[in-house]
């Protein structure tokens, strides 16, 4: 049995319904029975462990896919501003402090790092009220941890608020301001930063009171 973080991600993106009681959001809108279509209206977007790209399409295209910039159209016809769509993707990742040497190549070419700026970029372009990363430096090296901690706090700096599920006690403490600590599907911790330590979260994380 998991600690319960995957189905509070999964609950507050639409993608499972709870048991009982609602999500709120603001103080003061209430969802009840929300779906991933309702929930990406009222804001939110997740980028999940596994990222979720299309590895085959550019970062443009996955940044933009099912919302491409159009040049015109011509009854139930669309067509796509590739120029555009490149130059827009361009200034989303490049504003969550990404960078990529081309925009119209498969992200499959790309480094984890580079691949998960998409993700958020992504993110960022459709959320205008929460984005929740699951794990996001799991499968990243120094480096590029280093690399989207920061876009994380770019995406922080635009006003929204940012939800990171994260085993990794350092990377929290770096980043956070305010950490919630699950256990067998309970909340275990809700406390500022500053007022506690690695150790008594991790002590909490295991089950030792």
């Amino acid at each position: 049995m998991g600690a319960g973080k995957s189905t509070v991600v999964n609950i507050i993106s639409g993608r499972l319904q709870p048991d009982e009681g609602f999500l709120e959001l603001d103080s003061n809108t209430r969802l009840t029975g929300i779906s991933v279509r309702a929930a990406q209206a009222s804001g939110i977007e997740t980028v999940h462990q596994h990222l979720a790209l299309c590895n085959k399409l550019s970062a443009a295209e996955n940044i933009f896919l099912g919302r491409e910039p159009v040049r015109f159209s011509l009854g139930p016809l669309r067509f796509v501003d590739r120029a555009k769509a490149a130059r827009l993707a361009e200034a989303e990742i490049t504003g969550v402090g990404g960078r990529l040497p081309r925009f119209d190549v498969p992200v499959e070419k790309f480094s984890g790092g580079q691949r998960q700026a998409i993700a958020i970029a992504r993110a960022v372009y459709r959320a205008n009220r929460l984005i929740m990363l699951d794990e996001p430096t799991a499968a990243l090296g120094v480096k590029q941890t280093a690399a989207t901690l920061e876009t994380i706090r770019k995406v922080a700096a635009k006003g929204l608020a940012v939800l990171m599920i994260s085993h990794n006690l350092n990377d929290v403490f770096e980043i956070a301001d305010r950490i919630v600590s699950l256990r067998l599907g309970k909340v275990t911790l809700d406390a500022k930063k500053g007022d506690v330590t690695p150790s008594q979260v991790r002590q909490l994380m295991a089950g030792i009171e």
